[in-house]
C-alpha cells in the first residue's frame, strides 16, 4: 500500500434508507475498506429521507447514501436548504414500478403476449385506459414514490408522461405534485411500500430493492417495468456530504471515496461473482433485513415480473461498470431537467444555470484523486476510470419513449415533451 492519506477526522458516523444500494457503505464497513484508508466509521439506517437530510446538514451524521435529487434539491433551495456535494454516484438502475393484481388484470388486456408472456417493456400506455376506467367511476388512481425529488418520482413520471398520462405539476404554493394530475403521486417509504399497496391505499408505486420482488414473493403485485427499460443505465443514489464537510476534511473525503470506489468494484469483480456473499450480508437486519431470497432475485442478474416470468437483467444493479461511480455533470442536469418539467424549478433557467448548479454540486475532481490514490496503492487501474472526460457523457436516446438527451442542452431536451413544462411556462399560465 501507498502511504496512507493524512485524514482530518477518522472517526464518522454515516447514514442510509434500507434499500440494496445501499450496499458500497455495507461492502467497505464488512470488508475493512474503510478501515485501510484510517477510518472509523458506524452505519445507521435512518427513518426516512427527509431526517437523513436533515441530520447530515446538522451535523449528526458525516454523510448519507442519499437520492441523487436531493443534494441538488437542497443546494437550490427547493425544500430543506444546505449546500449538499457529493464525489460518489452509487450506482446504476435498481428501481422498478409495480402494480396491484386487480390493476395489472386490466393492464394485460392492453399488453402483447409472445411465447403466453408479456411483451416488455410495458408503456405507460397499457395503464391509461385503466385510469381512465377509475375516472369514469370517480375513482382517483394513486401511486406512491419515495420523495418528491427522488429518482422514483422522475421515472415514475417519465413513464407516465410517456404513455400519454399526466403525473401532475407542483408550484411554489402546491407541494403536492398533483395539480392537473391523470394519476396522483404520494410518498410512501420504501420498506412501506407493500403493505400500503396490499391496503388499497396506493393503486401500485415506484421503489428501489427489495420492495418490488417482495410484492411478487407475498403474491400482492407485479413489477411491470424497471428503470433500466425506463432509461437505460441510468444513475441511481449518490453519496451526499455537506459542502462544509468536504472543505474542513478534504483528505477524509477522498478517502472516504476511494473505500467506496473498492467497495463498487467488489461488488462488480469477475461477473458478479461476489453478490451472492453481498446478498448474505445485506440480508442482515442491519443492514436491509430482508429475505436473501427477496433481494438475491434482482441483485443477482435476473428480475421477477409477473409469478414465475423471471428473465434475465444482468444490470439490473450495478455498482461498478459503465463508469457507474463517476459522478457526472450530465446526469445532475437530467434530474434538474425533471425538476423543471414538472414545476419543482418554477421559472425557466438558461443552459448556463444548469451547468453551473452541476458544478456546485457534483465534484469528479475528488472522486478522481481517491481513483489516482487507488491506482497508486496497486488497487485499480487506470482504465478502470473515465480520465480525460469533460464530465458529460455522450448524448443519448436509450429512453422508453426514445427522446434524446443531451446534457449540454437542457433547454432543448425539454422542449421535446408534449407533457410538461418547457421555455417560460409557468403551472396554469
Amino acid at each position: 500500500m501507498a502511504e496512507m492519506l493524512d485524514v482530518e477526522k477518522d472517526e464518522l458516523k454515516f447514514g442510509f434508507i434500507k434499500l440494496t444500494d445501499m450496499a458500497p457503505l455495507a461492502i467497505a464497513y464488512e470488508k475493512g475498506f474503510f478501515e485501510d484508508e484510517g477510518l472509523f466509521v458506524t452505519l445507521e439506517p435512518q427513518a426516512n429521507w427527509k431526517v437523513l437530510l436533515d441530520r447530515v446538514i446538522d451535523g449528526q451524521l458525516d454523510g448519507a447514501h442519499m437520492l441523487a435529487g436531493q443534494p441538488l434539491a437542497a443546494t437550490i433551495g427547493y425544500g430543506t436548504e444546505a449546500h449538499i456535494v457529493t464525489p460518489f454516484s452509487m450506482d446504476l438502475n435498481g428501481n422498478g414500478i409495480t402494480v396491484s393484481n386487480a390493476v395489472w388484470e386490466e393492464m394485460k388486456k392492453n399488453i402483447p403476449e409472445e411465447g403466453g408472456k408479456p411483451v416488455h417493456p410495458i408503456s405507460a400506455a397499457a395503464l391509461k385506459p385503466v385510469v381512465q376506467g377509475y375516472k369514469a367511476q370517480g375513482k382517483s388512481f394513486n401511486m406512491g414514490m419515495v420523495f418528491p425529488v427522488s429518482t422514483h418520482n422522475y421515472e415514475l413520471r417519465y413513464w407516465l408522461a410517456a404513455g400519454g398520462l399526466n403525473p401532475g405539476f407542483y408550484t411554489p404554493d402546491n407541494t403536492s405534485g398533483q395539480i392537473d394530475a391523470d394519476v396522483l403521486l404520494s410518498v410512501t417509504p420504501p420498506p412501506q411500500m407493500p403493505s400500503t399497496m396490499e391496503a388499497g391505499t396506493i393503486d401500485g408505486y415506484c421503489v428501489g430493492e427489495p420492495w418490488n420482488q417482495q410484492a411478487v414473493f407475498k403474491g400482492i403485485g407485479v413489477p411491470v417495468i424497471t428503470d433500466y427499460e425506463i432509461w437505460k443505465n441510468n444513475p441511481e443514489k449518490v453519496f451526499g456530504l455537506t459542502d462544509t464537510f468536504v472543505q474542513e476534511n478534504p483528505n477524509t473525503a477522498i478517502a472516504v471515496t476511494k473505500a467506496l470506489i473498492r467497495a463498487a468494484m467488489w461488488l462488480d469483480a469477475d461477473d458478479n461473482a461476489n453478490r451472492a456473499e453481498a446478498v448474505e450480508i445485506l440480508s442482515r437486519s442491519q443492514y436491509v433485513g430482508a429475505d436473501a431470497e427477496v433481494i438475491a432475485a434482482s441483485m443477482t442478474g435476473t428480475f421477477e415480473y409477473e409469478k414465475g416470468d423471471v428473465r434475465e437483467v444482468p444490470d439490473f444493479n450495478v455498482f461498478f461498470r459503465h463508469n457507474a461511480t463517476y459522478p457526472y455533470y450530465s446526469d445532475a442536469i437530467w434530474y434538474l431537467t425533471q425538476m423543471r418539467r414538472w414545476g419543482q424549478i418554477a421559472e425557466a433557467k438558461p443552459d448556463a444555470w444548469y451547468a453551473e448548479t452541476a458544478a456546485s454540486v457534483y465534484l469528479p475532481e475528488v472522486y478522481l484523486k481517491a481513483a489516482e490514490s487507488l491506482i497508486d496503492d496497486g488497487l485499480a487501474a487506470r482504465e478502470d476510470f473515465p480520465f480525460g472526460t469533460d464530465g458529460y457523457k455522450p448524448a443519448t436516446a436509450e429512453f422508453i419513449d426514445g427522446v434524446e438527451y443531451d446534457g449540454h442542452a437542457p433547454n432543448a431536451y425539454l422542449d421535446r415533451f408534449s407533457i410538461g413544462l418547457k421555455g417560460d411556462e409557468k403551472v396554469g399560465g
